[in-house]
């Protein structure tokens, strides 16, 4: 799957995890004028997550960081394409270890 993780500013924290319970299907956050669909947490109780390409207020995908799928580019959530975090949100079990490296 073609993701993008934290930027230097906010980098992905690296270590091994495990999917938590927590998970949803749309969420969006005022401050940094972002949201995503299909959200799974993996540490911290929703504070990191694996979820789609950004969304803006008005719930459409932000084209330009789409784009970005590949590099560098999230508050160090992992970004997936639509269809990835789609997957990722109704079959990855709780449990689930993760090694971010």
């Amino acid at each position: 799957m073609i993701c993008s993780t934290g930027k230097p500013s906010s980098p992905t924290p690296k270590g091994t995890y495990h999917i938590q319970a927590e998970r949803g299907r749309t969420f969006y956050n005022a401050a940094s004028g972002e949201g995503a669909n299909y959200w799974v947490s993996w540490l911290d109780h929703g504070v990191y997550l694996f979820h789609s390409v950004p969304i803006n207020r008005k719930g459409q995908y932000i084209a330009s960081e789409a784009e970005k799928l590949g590099t560098p580019a999230s508050h160090g959530c992992v970004r997936l394409t639509v269809a990835d975090a789609y997957w990722m949100y109704k079959n990855i079990p709780y449990g689930t270890k993760v090694v971010i490296r």
